[in-house]
C-alpha cells in the first residue's frame, strides 16, 4: 500500500513538472516572432526596441573595392543596406549602384550582418553595378568631349581676337586715305575662313554651343568688313594724269634748210 502511494505522488510531481515546462515553452514561443527572409529562410524577427540597437556591439569590417581597401565601424545588428550608405561616403557610389559580396554570395539590402555571419574583421567585396558602371563610363566620355569642345572654341576665340585687331588696323589705314596691299586683305580673309572651318568641325552642347555660335558670328562680321574695305581700297586708286606736250609752229619761222641732193644725168 505504501509503495502505491509513493508511485502516485511521484507521478503527480512529474505531471506538475511537465505541465510547468510545457507552459513556459508555450509562453516563449508566443513571445518569439518569426519572419520570412529573402531566399525562404525563416528567422527571428527583429524588434523595434532601440535598446537592442544601443547595446549591440560594434564591428570593424573591411571593404575591398577594386584595388582600394577601407575599414568601416558598423553595428552588428545593421543591415547590408545600411552598410552601403556608409560606403557611399567613401566611394561616391550610391547604394543603388553597389553590390556587396560576402562569402561568395551577393547580400540583399535587408539582410542583417550578424545573421549572415559577419564578425569582427570580416571582409566584404564591393562591386559596382554593371549598368551603373556603363552609365558612368558614358558620362565620362560625354564630359571629356564637352571639355575638348570648349578648349577648341576657346582657342578659336583667341585667334579671332588677333585677326579682329588686324581688321581694325586695315580699316583705320584706309579711313586715313592710305592704300593697303590687296594681298594683305585677301590673306586676312582666308585666315578668318580657316577659323570658320574649325568651328564647323566642333560638336558643342549647352553653353559651349552658344559660345561657338558667338565666335561664328564674329568671323562672319570680320569677313564682311574686309569685303567692304577691299572695295573702298580699290576706289582710292586714281588714274594717271596725261600732260599734253604738243609743239606749236608759227608762219614767221624761217623754213628749214633744203637738204635735197640733185643728181645730174649726162
Amino acid at each position: 500500500m505504501m509503495k502505491r502511494k509513493l508511485k502516485f505522488n511521484a507521478g503527480r510531481r512529474a505531471g506538475v513538472g511537465e505541465t510547468t515546462t510545457t507552459s513556459s515553452a508555450a509562453r516563449i514561443s508566443e513571445e518569439v516572432k518569426w519572419e520570412m527572409r529573402p531566399g525562404g529562410m525563416l528567422v527571428q524577427k527583429r524588434g523595434d526596441n532601440s535598446g537592442d540597437a544601443v547595446s549591440a556591439p560594434k564591428l570593424q569590417i573591411r571593404v575591398a573595392y577594386d584595388a582600394a581597401r577601407f575599414d568601416l565601424s558598423v553595428n552588428s545588428h545593421a543591415t547590408f543596406g545600411e552598410v552601403k550608405k556608409l560606403i557611399t561616403a567613401e566611394t561616391g557610389l550610391q547604394p543603388g549602384e553597389q553590390r556587396l559580396i560576402f562569402r561568395g554570395k551577393e547580400r540583399e539590402n535587408g539582410d542583417y550582418l550578424d545573421m549572415s555571419g559577419v564578425r569582427e574583421r570580416s571582409k566584404l567585396i564591393l562591386i559596382e553595378d554593371p549598368e551603373s558602371k556603363e552609365r558612368r563610363f558614358m558620362q565620362m566620355r560625354r564630359n571629356a568631349k564637352i571639355q575638348t569642345s570648349r578648349r577648341l572654341i576657346h582657342d578659336v576665340a583667341m585667334d579671332v581676337d588677333k585677326l579682329s585687331e588686324q581688321v581694325c588696323a586695315i580699316e583705320k589705314s584706309i579711313g586715313n586715305g592710305n592704300k593697303v596691299a590687296e594681298l594683305q586683305i585677301t590673306t586676312l580673309i582666308e585666315m578668318l575662313m580657316a577659323q570658320a572651318v574649325k568651328l564647323d568641325n566642333v560638336h558643342a552642347e549647352g553653353d559651349a554651343c552658344a559660345h561657338k555660335n558667338l565666335q561664328s558670328e564674329r568671323v562672319k562680321k570680320c569677313v564682311e568688313s574686309l569685303d567692304e574695305l577691299k572695295v573702298a581700297n580699290n576706289a582710292q586708286v586714281k588714274p594717271p594724269v596725261v600732260v599734253a606736250t604738243a609743239k606749236w609752229k608759227f608762219l614767221d619761222d624761217p623754213p628749214p634748210p633744203a637738204t635735197t641732193n640733185w643728181e645730174i644725168f649726162d
